[in-house]
C-alpha cells in the first residue's frame, strides 16, 4: 500500500531493532485520508504481529503517536524603511491544521515486514 502522508524515517540499532519516524500535518479536508493512512498502518501492525507491547518487556513492535492542532495566522509583513523595523498586521486565521506524529519500533522482522508492505 503506498502512503500519501506518512514519509517514514527509519533509524536501526546494534540489537537488530528498528525505529520508523513519520510527520504530516494535515488541513481539515485532508484529516481523513490522514487518519485512514495512520489506521491502515496500525491496524496492518497488529494484524501481522499481534498487540503493541514495549520491545523491552519482549514485544514486537511498538508505536507512539501524539497530535496537536494549530491554527495558524498570516501576517502581513512591511519593512518601513528609514525605521530599521518591520510592521506586522495580523490577517484572517487559516483553517486549523491537525499534525500528527508516529514512531513504530519494531524487531529485525517487523522492520522488513513494515517496509515490505509500505516501502521505505
Amino acid at each position: 500500500m503506498g502512503l500519501a502522508y506518512l514519509d517514514f524515517d527509519f533509524s536501526g540499532d546494534a540489537h537488530g531493532h528498528g525505529s520508523f519516524d513519520a510527520m504530516a500535518s494535515a488541513t481539515p479536508a485532508q484529516l481523513p485520508a490522514l487518519q485512514a493512512e495512520v489506521l491502515a498502518v496500525l491496524d496492518w501492525a497488529e494484524r501481522q504481529f499481534g498487540p503493541a507491547a514495549p520491545l523491552e518487556e519482549g514485544g514486537t513492535w511498538d508505536y507512539a503517536l501524539h497530535g496537536v492542532r494549530e491554527v495558524a495566522t498570516p501576517l502581513d509583513v512591511r519593512y518601513v524603511p528609514g525605521a530599521a523595523r518591520l510592521d506586522f498586521e495580523p490577517g484572517d486565521p487559516d483553517p486549523p491544521r491537525v499534525t500528527l506524529t508516529l514512531t513504530l519500533t519494531g524487531t529485525e522482522d517487523f522492520c522488513s515486514a513494515l517496509r515490505e508492505a509500505f516501502g521505505d
